[in-house]
């Protein structure tokens, strides 16, 4: 069974072919619809008969997906006309979200994110947009400043995010954004996707304890 039957994704959005056009559709529906900023990130190109990240580096550890120049949060942009541009020069670029503006990012095992989603339907809590990526990872945007707050949120719940592999990633860093593909592992997928009833994001408190105790329980269990 795959992770969208797992945790009973209803919402997840169709998985579109890694197009040109599509990408700049996606890049200006998130600036346009979520008042997202967006940059342009590296791309996945052919050589050897395999794709290898634009960047030239054989050994990147993220190819296709991730920023393809230093200044990059200088770059960011929010407006739909800029994006168009972006997007015409280079139309294969990753979607590239910069956290610390309009949200935060809660990074975990998918595994323990898996659980947690249940657990907070089960609580009713509310949830932002979720990301999926293909390297196992699962996203959870919240209102900016999780990265200040998580560390002291979960030492006060008996953990250590450090321990229980808990990210948050906030100023200065940045997430992928769906449909950007990382080289040979597949492309990133909403696990749950924006839409206008979660436009207003769950503060990082609200999910907290159920994603500390599904990566804790998950940290726990394979040191078993």
């Amino acid at each position: 069974m795959d992770v969208e039957e797992t945790i009973g994704v209803t919402e997840t959005a169709p998985i579109p072919k890694q197009r040109g056009e599509q990408l700049l559709d996606h890049a200006v529906r998130y600036a346009e619809e979520r008042h997202w900023d967006v940059f342009a990130g590296t791309w996945l190109e052919v050589g050897d008969g395999r794709e290898v990240c634009s960047c030239g580096d054989p050994d990147c550890a993220a190819p296709g997906a991730h920023p393809a120049v230093k200044d990059w949060a200088a770059l960011a942009t929010g407006s739909a006309v800029q994006v168009r541009r972006i997007w015409a020069k280079q139309p294969r670029a990753s979607i590239l979200l910069p956290t610390g503006r309009t949200f935060d990012a809660i990074d975990v095992p998918s595994a323990a994110g898996i659980h947690a989603v249940a657990r907070l339907e089960r609580m009713q809590r509310t949830l932002g947009p979720v990301t999926l990526t293909p390297d196992h990872r699962m996203l959870f945007f919240v209102l900016p400043g999780a990265g200040a707050k998580v560390p002291d949120l979960v030492r006060k719940l008996g953990w250590s995010a450090p321990a229980i592999d808990m990210v948050a990633r906030g100023e200065g860093e940045y997430v992928a954004a769906p449909p950007t593909r990382f080289g040979g592992r597949g492309p990133v997928q909403w696990a749950r996707k924006p839409t206008p009833a979660n436009r207003w994001l769950p503060d990082t408190e609200e999910l907290i304890d159920a994603l500390a105790y599904a990566c804790g329980s998950q940290a726990a269990a394979a040191r078993a």
